[in-house]
């Protein structure tokens, strides 16, 4: 696809791999191949086993749209060498993203490329602490040490960002930077023991830079302030 092949764009936060809410919503609002839809992170595939992430891909496959999966912290990336099946890499709207020859309208972003969709330009940024980790690895459930941006992914970040003017159009991110975390999410937590290094790095070109819209999941909420808007359940057009 070349830009100016999508009739709409959707934004929607976490599945975490339960697509039913999500196709039902789809069909409401009309979802067609001729639309895409972008989730902010944590959708839920490329999570255990190859079984188990045909079946999510298939339900999602439901949707008729392409789909743009922004990288989350439950989840592999998918150039993971514990990933047993097969991605290949191509170019996208300017960008590099991931696909798997078996179910092609879902698309992998890259962290750090931009891509021109309908004269927009959305640089991507994924990535964040699991909160819930001393959990998962107390009870054996999947946790994945690169689930935050390496050095190398900051690097080219930065380096993209600064190539680009420090303008930006739209980021899409999976966290939020640090001064905007919305701290009522963290009832319970104890922040000292939250690794927030994703959270600073956004922060960090958040100063740095202007930009017309920010877009992020992770918190489980849809809310919008003057800065960036969370979504979760919300399906929103752009």
């Amino acid at each position: 696809m070349e830009a100016q092949d999508f009739k709409n764009i959707y934004l929607t936060g976490d599945t975490h791999g339960d697509f039913q809410e999500l196709v039902e919503q789809s069909r409401k609002i009309g979802f067609s191949e001729e639309d895409l839809l972008i989730i902010l992170g944590d959708v839920g595939v490329n999570f255990t086993n190859k079984v188990r992430d045909i079946y999510a891909k298939s339900g999602l496959s439901l949707i008729p749209s392409a789909i743009l999966c922004i990288h989350g912290n439950h989840e592999r990336r998918p150039t993971s060498k514990d990933i047993v099946w097969h991605y290949d890499e191509m170019e996208w709207m300017g960008g590099t993203v991931w696909v798997e020859q078996d179910f092609p309208t879902i698309l992998f972003a890259k962290d750090g490329c931009r891509y021109r969709i309908n004269d927009r330009e959305f640089f991507v940024i994924g990535g964040a602490y699991s909160m819930d980790k001393p959990l998962r690895l107390r009870l054996d459930y999947p946790w994945f040490p690169d689930e935050q941006p390496s050095d190398e992914i900051k690097e080219r970040c930065l380096h993209s960002i600064e190539e680009h003017g420090f303008r930006e159009d739209i980021i899409l991110s999976h966290t939020c930077p640090y001064d905007d975390r919305p701290l009522d999410r963290m009832a319970g937590t104890d922040p000292s023991r939250v690794d927030f290094s994703t959270e600073l790095f956004l922060q960090e070109i958040k100063d740095k830079i202007t930009y017309r819209k920010w877009y992020c999941g992770h918190w489980h909420i849809d809310r919008k302030t003057p800065d960036i808007e969370f979504l979760y359940n919300t399906v929103i057009m752009i």
